[in-house]
């Protein structure tokens, strides 16, 4: 299998959006301390292992499909796999914005950003944009 980088806007958008899981993804792996800080989160107790949580969930999923959509990032099918993540990532925000009292600059820059990444997977998936 040979690796090819992106070279129309249709591929690079879904390759961006993978670039974007992969570096979240690693960043809670490696950094699941200042992961929670960025998050406003904070451990419950004196127990440590919210922080496993944190490795596993914050960081596995985006980290694995991410590693994934940058080798085939011109299949349809993970795009939309990808698109539709982080599509209800966004729509949990959303949802936690409107019923928990959580409307912040920074939920509302952080619910933008879901949604840029999810359009990146999905425009391209349902053919939206044309090289």
């Amino acid at each position: 299998m040979q690796f090819t980088f992106p070279e129309t806007l249709p591929d690079l958008l879904p390759f961006m959006a993978g670039v974007a899981s992969l570096l979240y993804g690693l960043a809670a792996l490696f950094a699941p301390r200042l992961m929670l800080r960025m998050l406003h989160l904070g451990p419950v107790g004196p127990s440590i292992a919210g922080l496993s949580e944190v490795r596993a969930m914050l960081a596995g999923f985006p980290l694995g499909s991410g590693l994934v959509m940058l080798f085939f990032y011109d299949q349809p099918l993970l795009q939309i796999m990808l698109g539709s993540a982080w599509l209800f990532v966004a729509f949990g925000r959303l949802v936690s914005i409107l019923s928990d009292e959580a409307s912040t600059i920074a939920n509302w820059c952080l619910l933008l950003l879901h949604l840029a990444l999810a359009a990146a997977c999905l425009a391209p998936a349902f053919g939206l944009v044309q090289a």
